[in-house]
């Protein structure tokens, strides 16, 4: 937990946050508020906010820091705060598209695992112009023998409907960046598409689950 906004019957709503979370971490202190609830860490260090942002802290499903201002107070159906997730770049395969081959939307990327398994690692969000350009010529369209053909994804993390998607021969390695929120070796967020590393060989990438 992060926010109080009621105490006692008393609402807190034009409090201002730092009244709020000092309220709140007295709860946690009296023991008022326990076990399933976490009381969430907070700083105004900048060095420590910083240290939040390490990549490593996505290992544990961490993705960032919120940013919010001692003296404002809390504003229903407003989003008054500023959530910065920390990112970085890594490499995945070009296993699926979305769209046409000649032309694709976005990209399946996936890593192979210690069987050789080629596993879904993360989907990219709609590809700029240029990229689909960089991309032109290069992608080549598999069939039966591909291991995700008929494999169904998730058009989202929260979501049920599944993606269309067209296999190609997984030949080319794609750098992206994405957030550091990874849930057993899947990027729970779509990434970006950065460029093709076309000195990099597919089995030059780290296996499914190994940290970049």
């Amino acid at each position: 937990m992060f926010d109080v906004l009621e105490v006692g019957g008393r609402e807190l709503l034009d409090r201002p946050y730092r009244e709020r979370r000092a309220m709140l971490e007295d709860l946690f202190a009296r023991d008022v508020l326990g076990a399933p609830f976490t009381l969430c860490p907070a700083t105004t260090d900048r060095a420590t906010a910083l240290e939040w942002l390490d990549p490593a802290w996505g290992e544990v499903g961490i993705e960032g820091v919120v940013v919010k201002g001692s003296e404002q107070r809390y504003l229903p159906g407003r989003r008054a705060w500023i959530k910065v997730r920390s990112r970085t770049t890594a490499e995945g395969i070009i296993g699926a598209v979305t769209g046409r081959v000649e032309s694709p939307s976005s990209l399946l990327l996936g890593r192979y695992d210690d069987a050789g398994r080629l596993r879904f690692l993360a989907r990219t969000t709609s590809l700029a112009p240029g990229a689909r350009r960089e991309l032109v010529g290069r992608l080549r369209a598999a069939g039966v023998e591909h291991p995700w053909h008929g494999r169904k994804f998730s058009a989202g993390w929260d979501s049920s409907d599944e993606l269309e998607h067209q296999p190609v021969w997984p030949e080319l390695v794609a750098e992206f960046q994405g957030d550091t929120a990874v849930d057993e070796g899947r990027y729970r967020h779509p990434v970006r598409f950065v460029r093709i590393r076309a000195e990099m060989h597919p089995m030059q990438v780290p296996k499914f689950g190994e940290p970049d």
